[in-house]
């Protein structure tokens, strides 16, 4: 009983900083002063950067979504409704969920990897030393910067993604180019984007927090930098997912 009730007020700890830590990035995202390089800096990092590794999931998702769809459509004479399932699939789930987790691993760790380097050589105390507040300079950037690119990004995969599975279907399956537009247009709703677009901003809030604390929060030496930079990654991962479920039941339940 002892070991539940310790893991048990080991877990309430860990949330009760994360959620006081989130609050104090929130409001310093809001507050003056504002590092406009920095924002820039991280604006370029995650978003631009970010930009090819979410295009080639996108596209590559999107062809094989069309394959598979034919290849089980195939049995049921449905072919007609493929287009319907790229873009559904696409815009509601795949990108957000895959653009969240690419970025996930590529920033997420590179945040928490960056904070944690700068707390282990005490550049961060530094900062506290010179009168700049750590989370105005460190971690409100990055804050804004996740949350504001993510939706840029995953907007770019939703078109990209759709024209992936246009491609395997007009040059591979043999489609109608007109055809398979109009039943994209037909099936597609401004909600099914938004839905998408609403995760993705979520999405980059998660990331970029749990880097950025899993950073602040780093053991000292080369272990405890390498122990925040995965713990970053996998708890980054796992609350998307659990997040693009609660998202989801909320928009279409």
């Amino acid at each position: 009983m002892r070991a539940v009730g310790h893991t048990i007020l080991s877990t309430l700890q860990a949330i009760g900083r994360l959620a006081s830590f989130a609050l104090q990035a929130v409001l310093h995202c809001f507050l003056p002063p504002y590092f406009g390089r920095q924002l820039l800096r991280q604006i370029i990092d995650i978003g631009y950067y970010s930009l090819p590794v979410v295009g080639m999931t996108a596209l590559f998702t999107g062809m094989v979504l069309a394959l598979q769809s034919y290849t089980g459509f195939t049995r049921f004479n449905a072919e007609s409704a493929i287009a319907g399932v790229v873009v559904l699939s696409i815009t509601r789930e795949l990108a957000p969920v895959l653009a969240g987790l690419m970025v996930a691993g590529r920033v997420g760790a590179a945040i928490a990897a960056e904070i944690g380097t700068m707390r282990v050589t005490e550049q961060i105390d530094a900062l506290s030393t010179l009168s700049v507040n750590p989370f105005k300079y460190l971690i409100a950037p990055r804050v804004i910067a996740g949350t504001l690119m993510l939706p840029l990004l995953v907007l770019t995969g939703d078109v990209i993604g759709v024209y992936g599975g246009y491609i395997v279907a007009i040059y591979n399956l043999g489609f109608s180019p007109g055809s398979y537009l109009s039943q994209t247009w037909d099936v597609m709703e401004s909600m099914d984007v938004i839905s998408g677009l609403v995760k993705a901003g979520v999405f980059g809030f998660i990331v970029s927090i749990l880097g950025c604390y899993h950073g602040y929060n780093s053991g000292r030496g080369a272990q405890g930098v390498g122990a925040a930079t995965t713990n970053a990654v996998v708890s980054s991962s796992i609350m998307i997912l659990i997040f693009n479920y609660l998202i989801t039941q909320i928009f279409f339940s």
